[in-house]
């Protein structure tokens, strides 16, 4: 019985030392990133015509 559960021990902490690992494309990641910033550059751009224009009247 103390063998089985040495061994169920030893299996669940080999197994709680499994990692994950998740690659993205770096290409892929850098297009999106390039993106986002093109999008928040655009807002930003945005917000600030309108005031431009109201103090030229």
């Amino acid at each position: 019985m103390k063998r089985v559960l040495g061994f169920l021990g030893v299996a669940g902490v080999l197994s709680a030392c499994v990692t994950i690992n998740i690659y993205f494309p770096a290409a892929a990641a850098e297009k999106a990133a390039d993106k986002i910033i093109d999008e928040v550059w655009q807002l930003q751009n945005d917000a600030k015509e309108p005031a431009a224009d109201t103090q030229k009247k």
